[in-house]
């Protein structure tokens, strides 16, 4: 079993990367969104599908964790666990930001084109996919921990890496 602080940190492998990438386009379409990021709960930005020129990607990832982060404290306040949905409503765009797992941010830009309820239906979906592949990852790094699959850089690993 993976520790729970190793949860919070992982090592995604290009499999794993391009699986996410998959729900995220599927999402993006199914949902007729704008963008769509997966974000870590630290704030980084993990994978994004759309129309991602527009933005400061760095910052909406980092806000969007702090967004989550201060509603949770909103949360504990009025004695629930948490939300783990929240929705931002804009003059031109909407913005729907959900917990994955409770381990990954999952944010939904979308405009007239689409509507809330599509959008919550499309991320529930979406949301347990990323949960199943999330969970995949657990599974490889546990096996990786256990068969010392990881190995350590030498300083001779890392000057031929820079030449």
């Amino acid at each position: 079993m993976v520790s729970p602080m190793n949860q919070n940190r992982f090592i995604l492998h290009e499999k794993e990367y391009n699986e996410f990438q998959s729900v995220l386009k599927k999402l993006l379409i199914d949902s007729y969104a704008k963008v769509v990021f997966l974000v870590d709960k630290n704030g980084s930005l993990l994978s994004s599908a759309g129309e991602t020129g527009d933005f400061d990607t760095t910052s909406l990832a980092s806000l969007a964790a702090g967004n989550i982060a201060a509603t949770g404290g909103l949360a504990s306040l009025i004695g629930e666990k948490e939300f783990s949905i929240l929705f931002h409503e804009g003059q031109r765009d909407n913005m729907h930001i959900s917990l994955v797992d409770n381990r990954l941010i999952l944010v939904v830009v979308f405009d007239g084109r689409s509507s809330i309820g599509l959008v919550r239906l499309r991320v529930r979906r979406a949301g347990e996919e990323l949960g199943r592949i999330l969970k995949a990852v657990d599974e490889t790094a546990e096996r990786e921990e256990e068969g010392g699959v990881i190995e350590e850089l030498t300083e001779a690993d890392i000057e031929s890496l820079f030449k």
